[in-house]
């Protein structure tokens, strides 16, 4: 099982602590140096432009975020949970990754998503439309981003989205190309785009039901001719580690429902460590392969340390 890192920009309001952006900057270094260090696989970054429940507190762009993690870290990959397919053109997503890929020495994992916060998109004057728009947005996207990472010269006509000739030159450092995450767990939609396009998928719920997925994803891939095992496996999850269940469980944040479906307290890292050891094996068996932990507190480079040292095998 490989751990990394959902890292906080504010869009839970984690920085609520801070009155100094300069000194949340400061801290989000500390975390990824530490990371890095720790044996962390990965420091991925939600993309969102507002906090989750409306407020005025800071939030930090996450692409701009990460290409600053890209040069104060050396081992741990870098990327997004995931980037908002609305709110950049994806010809110019795939530019962007393809410079923060060569910034990183190789170490971009780009994730993508249809989005779903309807306040990032009316605050900063996009359309929101319908589900099955943004869905249908989201296929063409990859496709335009996958071409220009892997086409000498791309071409797309799309109903939404269209490229000529386009050039995308550095094409990034990973080869065939930089791996492609798309989150979400819709079976009809999501999954099969991760049969189709994806090198990995995210899910954020229990091991029972991302089991289920796996197996949506599995027949998906068997209907496109892809090879199932190719596509990582990987699950969100909080991280809360206290003396009694009860004392864990007490402590999960309000917003996190707006995030983890269900009683994230029964199946989530929320508990003694025995529970978190036990349901850490509970996702491994439900065909996990990487679990992306969120902290109880995000800001505590103690904690980074402290999992790690528990469960990494960091010094």
């Amino acid at each position: 099982m490989k751990f990394s890192i959902f890292l906080p920009t504010g869009f839970a309001q984690e920085f609520a602590g801070f009155t100094d952006p300069m000194a949340a900057c400061v801290r989000l270094m500390e975390i990824a140096r530490m990371a890095d260090d720790a044996g962390y696989h990965a420091l991925l970054a939600p993309d969102h432009l507002t906090t989750v429940r409306p407020s005025k507190a800071m939030v930090f762009e996450a692409w701009t975020l990460i290409t600053a993690l890209a040069r104060e870290t050396t081992n741990v990959r870098i990327g997004q949970l995931v980037t908002a397919n609305g709110y950049r053109n994806p010809a110019l997503q795939a530019k962007m990754a393809s410079t923060v890929d060569v910034l990183s020495g190789g170490r971009l994992e780009f994730g993508i998503g249809a989005g779903w916060l309807e306040p990032d998109h009316e605050q900063y004057g996009y359309d929101f439309g319908t589900t099955g728009e943004r869905l249908r947005k989201l296929d063409e996207a990859v496709q335009v981003i996958l071409a220009l990472w892997t086409q000498e010269k791309a071409t797309f006509e799309g109903r939404y989205y269209q490229v000529r000739d386009a050039v995308n030159e550095p094409k990034g450092v990973q080869r065939p190309h930089i791996p492609l995450m798309i989150a979400g767990s819709g079976e009809k939609v999501t999954l099969r785009l991760v049969a189709r396009y994806g090198d990995s998928c995210n899910i954020m719920d229990c091991p029972e039901v991302a089991k289920h997925k796996f197996a949506v994803l599995r027949d998906h891939c068997h209907d496109v001719g892809r090879d199932y095992d190719t596509i990582k496996r990987t699950v969100t999850t909080p991280c809360i580690i206290r003396d009694t269940d009860a004392d864990a469980r007490a402590l999960i944040p309000l917003a996190s429902k707006f995030v983890f479906p269900g009683d994230v307290g029964s199946y989530g890292l929320v508990g003694t460590l025995d529970t978190v050891r036990k349901r850490i094996a509970a996702f491994e068996e439900a065909g996990v392969q990487e679990l992306i932990v969120y902290f109880e507190d995000p800001t505590s480079v103690r904690q980074v340390e402290e999992f790690a040292r528990l469960f990494i095998g960091a010094p």
